[in-house]
């Protein structure tokens, strides 16, 4: 079966940093963008990062709020993606997904998988 674990939420403080990481199984995940999503209290769920292999290189996108602050990295043979999350905010506390996409160009169509999410809280 197809599973995404997410690890390493937890408390820190404004200015700290955390490294999220989510493990995939299931399938091979080496042709879909991988990328990490979060959720605020009160908020619709918004896209932190993504990052898409296509051949050796690596593309990454981030949303506007967090660019130049965290990082997405991904290691295809071991199946895992990253956040490594510096220079946190309180406005980053949420509850970050980890997500697996597949989009069928002709048909529209996606196949998607989540983790179940862990808690990031920034407070001091």
């Amino acid at each position: 079966q197809v599973q995404l674990v997410e690890s390493g939420g937890g408390l820190v403080q404004p200015g700290g940093s955390l490294r999220l990481t989510c493990a995939a199984s299931g399938t091979n995940f080496t042709t879909y963008t991988l990328g990490w999503y979060r959720q605020a209290p009160g908020k619709q769920r918004e896209l932190a990062a993504t990052i898409t292999s296509i051949g050796a290189v690596h593309y990454a996108n981030y949303a506007d709020s967090v660019k130049g602050r965290f990082t997405i990295s991904r290691d295809n043979i071991k199946n895992m993606v990253y956040l490594q999350m510096d220079s946190l905010k309180p406005e980053d506390t949420a509850v970050y997904y980890c997500n697996a996409r597949k989009v069928n160009s002709v048909t529209k169509t996606s196949l998607d998988y989540w983790g179940q999410g862990t808690q990031v809280t920034v407070s001091s």
